[in-house]
């Protein structure tokens, strides 16, 4: 199928989701995976998507081939910085992903980075997902089999701490007190208010489902990378600002696509394209003045401490 503008190895690998595999096949450079529970492998040539499983419709609809890339560039013209990223990164398209798994991976993404967050995700998909055919990578459990599980259990698959809040969310959503589908005609801050009432789930944590299941592309989900990007973009000496705040800064920074724009700037900044000034290290605690004629014994009080 014809894919317009689409990079498949560098959306695949920007930080979205976190199951597709590298495989030998269709010709090599392939990779294999899933969308809900159809198994899908996939390879690019140029402009066409070679698929085996699934359908146009579905690929066409996951990977948002309905955006218009062009005008998302546009947005960002006055912005050099932003004009160069999204340049930089054409074809990286901010996918549509099933909302539930797309929540419950985000869940597991505090203080991990995509490595450590496809490990555990992985760990799930094997341990209480169902297996599929053509690919190894199994469908995302469902809400109920997580919530059957319980959080020892979902300890085994290297959750840690975010067991405890992945339990607690699946059981919501599978005895029906939470509909992932409600928000679909909330507004954004309704929408956000709402994800952030699920346990393990922040402002930061809600604008990247947000972003990434629900297509509220104006989002900026703000983390240490996104801090320190928008960071660059204001004065030197200017007045330190919390995340919330950096967050609507950066939403009226980078327009009414804010949301992809950032996803340019953070790909750009994991790859080490985009050049960040360093942080400020921290001031060193001072050092207590030690004694001329042994310089291990400290000095308190005017006494040499034996």
């Amino acid at each position: 199928m014809e894919c317009p503008e689409f990079d498949l190895v560098m959306t695949l690998g920007s930080g979205q989701t976190f199951h597709w595999r590298p495989v030998n096949a269709l010709g090599g450079g392939g990779f294999t995976g899933c969308i809900g529970s159809t198994s899908v492998t996939l390879r690019q040539e140029g402009s066409r998507l070679l698929y085996r499983g699934g359908s146009p419709e579905l690929l066409s609809r996951y990977f948002a081939f309905d955006h218009d890339l062009e005008a998302i560039r546009s947005s960002c013209a006055g912005h050099p910085v932003s004009q160069s990223a999204s340049l930089a990164c054409r074809g990286l398209r901010v996918m549509r992903q099933p909302l539930w798994e797309c929540l419950a991976s985000f869940i597991l993404s505090p203080m991990k980075q995509v490595a450590h967050i496809s490990q555990m995700s992985l760990a799930l998909r094997s341990a209480y997902g169902t297996p599929l055919k053509d690919t190894p990578v199994p469908a995302f459990p469902e809400a109920g089999s997580l919530a059957e599980a319980g959080v020892e259990e979902l300890r085994k698959c290297g959750l840690g701490f975010r067991a405890k809040s992945l339990h607690a969310t699946a059981s919501l959503i599978a005895s029906g007190e939470f509909d992932t589908e409600s928000l679909l005609m909330m507004s954004t801050g309704e929408a956000r208010a709402e994800l952030c009432r699920l346990p393990g789930i922040g402002r930061k944590v809600a604008n990247c489902i947000l972003l990434f299941a629900y297509e509220r592309l104006e989002v900026v989900p703000v983390d240490v990378w996104v801090a320190r990007i928008l960071g660059s973009f204001r004065k030197p000496g200017s007045r330190k600002m919390t995340l919330d705040q950096l967050e609507i800064y950066g939403e009226r920074q980078l327009g009414p696509y804010a949301g992809y724009i950032q996803q340019y700037l953070f790909h750009q900044a994991r790859t080490g394209e985009l050049k960040l000034p360093k942080p400020k290290p921290k001031p060193k605690p001072p050092r207590k003045k030690m004694c001329g004629t042994n310089p291990s014994l400290p000095i308190v009080g005017g006494k040499t401490v034996l």
